[in-house]
């Protein structure tokens, strides 16, 4: 299997703080997801999780280790986020909670 020709899965899964999913689902999908896209970056869905109200989880693309490290960079190194994004984000989620899983997609799957 040539593992560096496969696309760079991100599953990310957040907790967010008590009583403010509603909120963080608006900002994800007024603000982080379009500035994100704007970037570059692939964003292939956008979850709340039906049993847990506290559980976001969202699905990223990369190209490769490569293309991850410099559209980061694009978006969390930038002044709009560090100014504008960062400081909503740590009133509505719990960032010491953050699981983010990378995922290999294989030959026959869909997402790529």
């Amino acid at each position: 299997m040539e593992e560096e020709n496969r696309m760079l899965i991100e599953l990310r899964e957040y907790t967010v703080l008590p009583g403010k999913r509603d909120e963080w689902v608006k900002m994800m999908e007024e603000e982080i997801i379009p500035f994100q896209i704007q970037n570059g970056i692939a964003v292939l869905g956008s979850f709340f999780v039906e049993d847990q109200p506290d559980k976001y989880v969202w699905i990223r693309r990369f190209a490769s280790e490569e293309e991850r490290v410099k559209k980061y960079e694009a978006v969390y190194e930038s002044d709009h986020w560090k100014t504008n994004l960062l400081p909503k984000v740590v009133t509505l989620v719990d960032r010491e909670k953050h699981r983010i899983t990378r995922l290999n997609a294989t030959a026959l799957s869909a997402i790529q």
